[in-house]
């Protein structure tokens, strides 16, 4: 089985400053892993090296068909073609609406025709209920929309495998839920998450895989009353 996400013995370093050591992880097709700490624990640090932010170079990483450990710089472009990227932020083009930020993503990954890029486009913002606002510019959707705006570019690929790095730490919880609610419902479609979070609400409410960073490791968690906070 090709495992969308395969970390072996690890180390991870910011520069050369150390962040993680002797990282485990194997994410299965259609799994939704929480990767959970504290602010600054490394969470983030895994997700950039897993989208080729941060050069693998101690250790075993693979994620879709593509090993980690000295992948070239002008490799990176294809491997995020196969990922799906969420951020806290949602990182959107402010001077163009939100179909025209769809539409940007699929002429810089490759896609040329016109029709067909207006097709997937108006998939995703109906998958993710943003049907009747693709006209709408980001500052006029409200936090919950833009995050599932950038739901909605992450998928436009149909990728295996959606990072999502804090995702709903600038929602309050209500909408923090409608969010969830739509990764859960991606990760039964059959692609796999990991999301980065600190929130225990979330982890406690929402099932899924629990891995743990905790003083420079990364421990699995047997279930949500194992936490080690």
């Amino acid at each position: 089985m090709e495992y969308p996400i395969s970390i072996q013995n690890a180390h991870f370093y910011q520069g050369k400053l150390p962040i993680l050591r002797n990282v485990n992880l194997q994410i299965s097709p259609g799994e939704f892993v929480f990767l959970i700490g504290k602010t600054g624990s490394g969470k983030s640090t895994i997700l950039k090296a897993l989208y080729g932010e941060i050069p693998v170079t101690e250790g075993t990483v693979s994620v879709s068909t593509f090993q980690l450990n000295g992948l070239k710089e002008k490799d990176i472009p294809y491997l995020r073609r196969e990922l799906g990227i969420v951020f806290q932020d949602f990182q959107l083009l402010s001077d163009r609406s939100a179909l025209d930020n769809l539409l940007f993503v699929l002429k810089a990954t490759g896609w040329k025709k016109q029709e067909d890029m207006l097709a997937r486009a108006n998939e995703v913002l109906e998958k993710v209920g943003l049907q009747n606002k693709g006209y709408k510019y980001p500052a006029e959707l409200s936090g919950g929309e833009q995050q599932r705006l950038a739901i909605a570019r992450a998928l436009l690929n149909k990728p295996k495998l959606v990072l999502a790095d804090e995702p709903t730490g600038s929602l309050d919880p209500e909408i923090s839920d409608e969010v969830m609610v739509l990764l859960q419902r991606i990760c039964e479609e059959g692609t796999s998450v990991l999301m980065a979070t600190h929130d225990y609400r979330l982890i406690h409410k929402f099932g899924g895989t629990i891995y743990q960073v905790i003083d420079q490791t990364l421990e699995p968690v047997p279930n949500v009353n194992h936490l080690n906070w």
